[in-house]
């Protein structure tokens, strides 16, 4: 028998437990960087704006600018965090929550007319239309938060039992 026809069992399952799960693996990473930029870059904008941030904040509760704030701490730093391999897990699931937990600002935003308020007078139908559009949209940012919540080939965790990542690298 030819060793090239012969395949190791525990090659073979690896291969199809590292297989591509998707159109979007192979540019998974990059798309993280993606994400990083945007909550950091929303963050900041939080320090920049917080007047505008505090006109969104629902009516009932407490300390707006300080809830703006800390919507802002939270975004520059879980937006750090998913760009780095050993935290991204963990700070995928953190802006999953961030993303719940602000939800009603995007609510009431739409529903009370406050985005037309940040708009000029011809652009105020524009601005209602995007801020009904922003709702769906949590969810796809949900989801795209969610990919980085799973597991990569290369965290280890996917590995065959007896085989590590590295050693599996080095082979």
């Amino acid at each position: 028998m030819n060793d090239d026809a012969e395949t190791d069992p525990e090659d073979a399952e690896t291969d199809l437990e590292n297989a591509d799960d998707g159109p979007l693996a192979g540019r998974k990473r990059r798309l993280r960087y993606v994400m990083s930029a945007a909550y950091v870059i929303a963050g900041v904008t939080h320090f920049l704006a917080p007047t505008a941030f505090a006109r969104v904040v629902p009516p009932g509760l407490p300390k707006p600018r300080a809830l703006v704030y800390l919507s802002g701490i939270a975004e520059v730093g879980l937006g750090l965090g998913v760009a780095c391999d050993r935290t991204r897990r963990g700070s995928a699931w953190g802006i999953m929550a961030l993303l719940g937990a602000v939800f009603p600002a995007n609510v009431y935003m739409a529903t009370d007319g406050v985005a037309a308020e940040f708009a000029p007078d011809r652009l105020s139908g524009v601005a209602r239309a995007a801020a009904w559009a922003r709702l769906p949209l949590q969810g796809v940012l949900l989801l795209w938060a969610w990919w980085y919540t799973r597991p990569d080939s290369t965290d280890g965790e996917r590995q065959p039992p007896g085989r590590s990542g590295d050693a599996q690298r080095r082979q």
